[in-house]
Parts: structure tokens; sequence; C-alpha cells
């Protein structure tokens, strides 16, 4: 008959795609992908405004009976996971070892951290321009300095001609 087919446990109910257990494991995997020990993990969670000690991750990482999780807590760990709370309750996604994870964790790092590098870039040369904007008496100056800084004349070119392009005008 139809609907007589059942796709979760034995006992009829379904499965769970976000769950407590889930971001225990969660918590574990996370932990390791970023080289951290429990220690370490309390410690970035006292300071994210979670006060948690060692005991405590490795109880709810590998506890019999595991620690239950609050949702202070569960919000803290996304928070210094930087994930998304949905994230943190899913399971693992198949086929990706702790070495994959590791690489995409490390890209994901470095792409944020190149934005942010490109952000300070872009708020700099606008102050630059303003500046020469409002002093252009000084700009063979910002030009001269710019040229000591960086040391090398192509990369200080590079700079002058983001500088000077207009395209970081706001």
């Amino acid at each position: 008959m139809e609907g007589d087919v059942k796709d979760g446990p034995s006992d009829g109910s379904a499965p769970l795609l976000y769950s407590e257990g889930n971001a225990a494991a969660r918590i574990g995997l996370e932990r390791e992908v970023r080289g951290w020990s429990t220690t370490e993990l309390a410690a970035r969670m006292t300071k994210a405004g979670v006060p948690m000690n060692q005991t405590a991750v490795w109880r709810i990482e590998n506890g019999n009976p595991r620690r239950k999780i609050t949702l202070d807590e569960a919000l803290g760990f996304a928070r210094v996971f930087e994930l998304p709370l949905e994230e943190l309750m899913s399971p693992a996604l198949d086929g990706l070892d702790l070495d994959g994870r590791r690489i995409v964790q490390e890209a994901v790092e470095a792409f944020y951290e190149s934005r942010d590098a490109q952000d300070r870039l872009h708020h700099a040369v606008v102050a630059i321009s303003e500046y020469i904007e409002a002093h252009p008496e000084g700009s063979k100056g910002i030009h001269l300095q710019v040229l000591r800084l960086m040391g090398e004349e192509r990369e200080a070119r590079a700079l002058a001609e983001y500088i000077e392009s207009g395209g970081y005008y706001h």
C-alpha cells in the first residue's frame, strides 16, 4: 500500500536532520579541523561570552552520557566556529574527510582575509584620494612616500594608478 514505506528509524519516527547529537559531533569535528584543543575551544567560548571549561567541551564531544548543550552554548559554538546554527546542528557531509574539511576551511579563511584586505585597501585609497583633492600640493609627497614604504617602483606605480584612476573615489 502507498504510505506504508518507512524511510526513518524502525520505531516509525523520522530521522532528525538537525539534532543535539549532530551538534556534539560537529563541535568535535570543527574543533579538530581548526587544530584546537578542548582547552582552546573552552577559552574561545568563554571569550565569546559563554563561560565553559575544558571538561565541559570533552563531555559534550565524548561523554557517556554525553553532556547536554544549552541554547546559549549552541549559539556560542556557532559564533566561535563562524557557522550558522543550522550548519552546526546538521550532520557532517559524507565523503569529506578531515583533510578535505581542513583545506576547505583554509580556503574559506583565506577568502575572508583577502576580502577584508581588499576592503582595507579600498578605504585607504579613498582616504588618500580625498587627501590629494584637499591638498593637491601634497600629491608628489604622497607618491614618494608610497615608493619609500613599498620599496619597489613597479608595486608603488600600481598603487599610484589605483589612487589616480578615480576608481576608488566615492
